[in-house]
């Protein structure tokens, strides 16, 4: 039986080598992509490119430049997405966008999470988890969402908002770490 590549453990969830060569290929070439993408004119089809290096992407999607992520192909977005400027995905995994999320600036995705010991983490190990983001969610400014939470439809994460663990359906959370600050009646 052939050894997984880094890359295959990577998506499955599993520990893998951040400073594997093909994982840095993969890396580099989607910085060059970007450049190009966060250079683009509002004119030119935005879309079309991102449509060229995202999973998958739905209509009517706006992502404002700049914008950074570390694969692209990792990341599917559904219909009427908005990404305000200055966002980051870490899409070492899994990074799922249903409809008609609204994503506020400066907003960061992580999937990616580095071993807690010194020794481990300076040989590059790490292990990265899927993310989430249901129908109708509103992503205020500068939230974060850590790995592998999902963000439960219909609700709002508060502008600065650490978000830790799971967000139930129609809520608000706010703070560090996020918890519920209200219930939203849909």
């Amino acid at each position: 039986m052939r050894e997984r590549s880094e890359k295959e453990k990577m998506l499955g969830g599993e520990r893998y080598n951040c400073l594997d060569p093909e994982l840095n290929r993969e890396r580099q070439e989607m910085k060059r992509k970007l450049r190009a993408y966060n250079a683009s004119l509002p004119e030119e089809d935005r879309w079309a490119m991102l449509k060229a290096f995202l999973g998958s992407i739905g209509e009517n999607v706006i992502i404002w430049p700049p914008f950074n992520c570390i694969y692209g192909k990792n990341i599917y977005i559904g219909n009427s997405v908005f990404f305000n400027i200055n966002c980051m995905i870490i899409d070492n995994n899994r990074v799922e966008i249903r409809d008609h999320v609204m994503v506020g600036p400066g907003v960061q995705i992580y999937t990616a999470a580095h071993d807690l010991m010194a020794e481990t983490r300076n040989q590059g190990w790490e292990i990265a988890k899927s993310i989430l983001i249901e129908h109708s969610v509103w992503i205020g400014g500068c939230a974060i969402l850590l790995p592998g939470v999902r963000i439960g439809e219909k609700s709002v994460v508060g502008a600065g908002a650490v978000v830790t663990k799971d967000v139930p359906p129609s809520v608000v959370v706010a703070g560090n770490p996020a918890r519920i600050v209200r219930e939203i009646d849909q």
